[in-house]
């Protein structure tokens, strides 16, 4: 065409591979080429490389971006991708984008074109029965393929049912984008399907005259064809012609190149807005998602890179502030099979084919999970904590779930193999989630917590000093500095008006001592005189009272509850003897104690169930057990006599239920025991298999009685002390007053310095006959009356003194 027909345009092709092609004789020859396709990612040379290129359209970036923002709303974690072979760029494209919302590739289908194959038909059908055995997932990605190998592509995968229930198909923009003008019954083949297809506005007047002459001509030449839109590329068509026409009007006015003036291109064409950067039209996707509905096509949501999906493109333009919508579609979708929710996108089990689900077939405990066989019929039942679990999750999963137990007698890391081959489904047991785990299968969310504890034997703890336990030694010696600071403010209230706290000091610190501890007990028989004392004395017996009743009730306790103290405390004692300890040899637990903790593997001792940890400690073969947390509730509820558990500080992931990777069932059951977790059934299952309902069940061994701390009771001697404290300062202020002679005493005397003189030896005589008269008489116990002193009458001067004797 170039060389005979003088061509100085090439417009057309539309995969990429045909365009690069054509471009490099477009380079040679320098003759502008014009595609409607676009490498899926582009090069940063292409420009230089091929400079004739002219690309009317985008890179598969905005693409990939929508497939990933559609599985993502509908929460598929596997997919299958179909394509003609050689994409390989767009394939690796797509699957970095889906790992970004969390979902991957499962398996890739990939199919040569039509045109090499007699009957690609039977090919496919091949293809797709392989792909039926190999994988679980059900959704459908189909990536740029040529229409002739969609249209066999969804005949073959509808007679073989994958068209149905809970598949879902997501068709690429080259194939959507040619529904309006394909054949309605090849569309009949596809319904149900999502498809992406470029956005074009269909009001302008250019785009309502270029339709009505476009099926005025296309009635004319086609008669037979009933769809007669003329669909996007018929639009693009329509625009690259203007962009010639106009590039080579504009050459006439000017000296520019045909490439260069094309290149200029700016204007608002049918297809949309026509502007090229470095000859590649300018990138500002617009797609429309579409639902495949018997012969036509549904318009759903917009989809635009910057918002995600939207219900108009009047909010697009109109707000920049909205946040991107990648979680869900305004519209109601049509899936494969007239479904009437969104498709799980797995393989679901039916009755015909029920999920197969492996079940642990020897436990360490048996409360877990327990088989037992029938002789008899040659069936199992399955019983325990996990298996209610799941039959409680099957009652509130809102679909059915057909299963088959079987049981496996291997270890926790076999199971977790045999899922990942595919040989099981799932495996429903006491499996711990961990982070190796995690890389081969999915896991359910955990229904137990789960942590390394450690049990060891206990010895008693009893002691000649238990009588010291109830207070700690900060209350003893608060007690103590309390009662000698009572005992002191005492004496000093009491030594002059109370003749029993009178007499030498040996004496006076005896009685006041035995007064004052004797109050401990309410037994002392001295009689208080002042009146402060007794208001001292009053808030010490309440100190005494509280003190005393919480001594007696704390002692009480601590000789009820039996003192154990544990063998061994910790676990580098354990290393550093190298003693022996017990674990689930089946389990993760002896790889991490060997690994993380450092034992030596001579030193660590597989159990085989729970019995073997009780006979092992009694014959002294261990010292220790390393159980997780479910476990030792387990074993300390059946035998908490005898033994300690100690607080688990390294945690694990829980226990769950394992299923496929990007299995939809795992999430629903997780759900599922959120609710009854939620709801506290969770919590009484826990009691009713972890808990046992023997002695065990009251037991509180594990929490010792604490002493009593100070800082309980400081208020107690505060007020005390504080009230000692007052009661010493109002009895000194009133010594001092008593002994300075106050102004009126001056003035009732109403004489002079002599008489004064006389009164005083008058008073000084009758004291010292006082004296002599008593000094042989001791006082009373039982009548503790103290001796009146003389009567004492005064008369006028000359003063005489009369003594009468009581």
């Amino acid at each position: 065409m170039i060389k005979t027909q003088k061509a100085q345009v090439i417009i057309g092709m539309h995969a990429w591979t045909e365009a690069a092609s054509v471009a490099e004789l477009g380079r040679k020859t320098q003759v502008p080429v014009i595609s409607f396709a676009a490498p899926t990612i582009t090069p940063p040379l292409l420009p230089t490389r091929l400079p004739f290129s002219v690309r009317m359209a985008n890179d598969g970036t905005a693409y990939a971006k929508c497939v990933a923002d559609m599985v993502r709303v509908y929460s598929w974690q596997r997919v299958v991708v179909i394509n003609e072979e050689g994409d390989y760029e767009m394939l690796a494209l797509l699957s970095e984008t889906l790992q970004e919302v969390g979902s991957m590739i499962e398996y890739r289908l990939a199919l040569p074109s039509p045109s090499y194959r007699t009957n690609p038909g039977e090919f496919i059908r091949e293809e797709l029965n392989k792909l039926i055995k190999n994988t679980q997932s059900r959704v459908f990605i189909v990536l740029q393929s040529s229409l002739e190998m969609v249209i066999h592509l969804f005949r073959e995968a509808a007679q073989l049912g994958l068209v149905d229930g809970e598949s879902a198909w997501i068709i690429p923009e080259r194939i959507t984008n040619l529904l309006d003008s394909v054949n309605k019954s090849s569309i009949s083949y596809m319904e149900g399907a999502l498809g992406i297809k470029t956005y074009y506005s269909e009001d302008s007047s250019e785009y309502q005259d270029f339709e009505a002459q476009f099926r005025k001509s296309f009635r004319a030449k086609y008669p037979e064809e009933d769809n007669r839109d003329p669909g996007f590329y018929a639009l693009q068509a329509y625009d690259s012609i203007k962009i010639v026409a106009q590039a080579i009007d504009r050459m006439a006015s000017g000296r520019k190149t045909l490439l260069t003036e094309i290149l200029s291109s700016n204007f608002l064409g049918l297809s949309g807005e026509i502007r090229f950067e470095e000859a590649q039209l300018l990138p500002n996707p617009t797609f429309r998602i579409v639902n495949v509905d018997k012969k036509s096509y549904r318009e759903l949501d917009f989809w635009t890179l910057k918002r995600g999906f939207i219900t108009n493109l009047t909010t697009e333009q109109g707000s920049n502030s909205v946040s991107r919508n990648t979680e869900s579609l305004s519209a109601v979708v049509i899936w494969p099979g007239k479904l009437n929710r969104v498709p799980k996108g797995w393989n679901l089990p039916t009755k015909q084919k029920p999920m197969q689900i492996a079940v642990p077939g020897r436990t360490s405990f048996s409360r877990f999970v327990k088989v037992d066989r029938d002789e008899l019929t040659n069936s199992y039942k399955y019983s325990g904590f996990c298996i209610e679990i799941f039959e409680k999750v099957l009652d509130i999963l809102g679909y059915d779930l057909p299963y088959e137990f079987h049981p496996i007698n291997g270890t926790y890391s076999d199971l977790v193999q045999l899922v990942y081959n595919k040989t099981y489904e799932a495996v429903i047991g006491d499996t711990t989630i961990t982070e190796a785990r995690l890389q081969y299968v999915d896991f359910t969310v955990p229904y137990a917590e789960s942590g390394l504890s450690m049990i060891v034997t206990e010895k008693s703890n009893e002691s000649t000093w238990m009588f010291m336990k109830p207070f700690t030694w900060q209350m003893w010696v608060a007690t103590g500095a309390v009662l000698t600071y009572t005992m002191v403010v005492v004496w000093y209230l009491e030594r002059e008006p109370n003749p029993e706290f009178q007499g030498n000091w040996k004496s006076q610190v005896s009685t006041a001592l035995m007064f004052t501890f004797s109050s401990l007990f309410f037994a002392h028989r001295e009689k208080i005189h002042n009146d402060l004392s007794r208001v001292v004395m009053v808030s010490w017996l309440f100190l005494v009272l509280i003190l005393n009743s919480s001594y007696t009730a704390s002692l009480s306790s601590m000789l009820t509850i039996q003192r154990l103290q544990p063998n061994v405390t910790d676990i580098l004692c354990l290393k550093k003897y190298n003693m022996k300890i017990g674990c689930d040899g089946d389990s993760f637990v002896r790889t991490y104690l060997e690994k993380v903790e450092q034992f030596k593997p001579e030193n660590i001792i597989n159990m085989d169930n729970e019995y073997s940890y009780e006979d092992a400690f009694k014959n002294n073969s261990i010292a220790a057990a390393f159980l997780e947390l479910p476990y030792e509730k387990v074993y300390m509820s059946k035998y908490c006599k005898g033994y300690s558990a100690s607080v688990p500080t390294t945690k694990f992931g829980g226990l769950g239920f394992m299923f496929q990777k990007g299995s939809p069932v795992a999430r629903d059951v997780s759900k599922a025991i959120l609710r009854l977790l939620e709801q506290g059934e969770l919590r009484m299952l826990e009691d009713k298999w972890m808990n046992d309902a023997g002695d065990c069940s009251n037991n509180s061994t594990s929490e010792s009685t604490e002493s009593l701390r100070l800082g309980s009771f400081w208020v107690l001697y505060v007020i005390s002390g504080a009230t000692s404290t007052i009661c010493f300062l109002l009895y000194t202020i009133q010594l001092l007053k008593t002994r300075q002679p106050t102004h009126d005493d001056a003035q009732e005397r109403n004489g002079n310095p002599g008489d004064e003189n006389r009164w005083k030896r008058i008073v000084i005589i009758a004291k010292q006959i006082y004296s002599r008269k008593h000094a042989t008489v001791t006082p009373v116990p039982h009548q503790p009356q103290a001796p009146q002193l003389p009567d004492i009458i005064t008369v006028s001067s000359p003063p005489t003194v009369a003594i009468q004797n009581s």
